[in-house]
């Protein structure tokens, strides 16, 4: 399905992701300029490899110099779009990114919804979620959004139950029932999938899963329902960057029909195209 070999060393230094990266986001083009190339920060998998799709099969005839930058991270890539180090950023949710510009003070603005990556659970040790032991441990991502996507998954699945209307900030503290006595481990996202030696499951993001040569597909003791999803992945900007012809070029060759099939071929739906 993917050749793994794509995977940078970058991906596998992920844990070690502090903001000091920020000052890897600076680039010696100018982000501000329309007239250079389009900087934009991603994370590896899949966002990187759908943007050099675009640059290697669409961006020369489309008149659109694109430069891909991968950070392994959901921090950098907007501090570094706020800060004009790059020009846009392809990585995040809509959840996600309203929660980062409210207490970051940012004003990152989504251009165009891409794709979709099912949240999922994983095991080494199991083989269902129903096999789980009692006081099992689970994995979750550590950031606000993610860690309530990951509760709803398991609330949707019948493991836990979620006091009503948390939405995208519940924690472990807002879990009203829980018959397996099912204990949880806050991880950065990125150090999910190699917890999984230590802990009974764990809650993945999409992108890392594939990271981590997991598909999501067919490995998931369960996965999200791309039905009525709220968690596209989109090409962003900093507010008043939306008009940028590059942006809107680039919005354009995204949505294309070579990228869908791109996305199809690619991943066999553990990514799904969201157009």
């Amino acid at each position: 399905m993917r050749n793994t070999a794509k995977i940078t060393t970058a991906v596998l230094a992920a844990g070690a992701l502090t903001f000091g990266l920020t000052a890897c986001g600076s680039s010696d083009s100018d982000s501000s300029s329309t007239d250079g190339p389009l900087v934009v920060a991603a994370s590896p998998v899949p966002h990187a490899e759908i943007l050099n799709f675009v640059k290697d099969n669409l961006a020369k005839k489309a008149g659109l110099d694109l430069e891909v930058k991968e950070f392994t991270d959901y921090v950098t890539p907007n501090t570094a779009t706020e800060d004009g180090s790059v020009g846009a950023n392809y990585f995040q949710n809509q959840p996600y990114l309203d929660d980062f510009n409210k207490k970051n003070g940012t004003h990152i603005v989504p251009v165009v919804t891409v794709h979709l990556e099912p949240l999922g659970l994983y095991s080494e040790t199991v083989k269902s979620a129903d096999a789980l032991k009692s006081g099992a441990t689970i994995a979750v991502p550590n950031d606000t959004v993610n860690e309530a996507r990951a509760l709803k998954l398991l609330a949707d699945n019948g493991l836990i139950t979620l006091k009503d209307g948390v939405g995208n900030e519940a924690t472990p503290a807002d879990i009203t029932k829980n018959p397996k006595n099912l204990k949880f481990k806050e991880l950065e996202a990125a150090q999910t999938p190699r917890s999984l030696k230590d802990v009974d499951a764990a809650v993945v993001n999409g992108n890392y899963a594939i990271e981590a040569d997991l598909q999501p597909a067919k490995d998931a003791l369960v996965l999200e329902s791309p039905k009525d999803n709220p968690y596209g992945n989109f090409l962003a900007v900093k507010e008043g960057k939306e008009d940028d012809p590059r942006v809107k070029k680039l919005a354009e060759l995204l949505t294309s029909p070579e990228v869908k099939k791109f996305i199809e071929d690619e991943y066999a739906g553990s990514v799904i195209a969201s157009f």
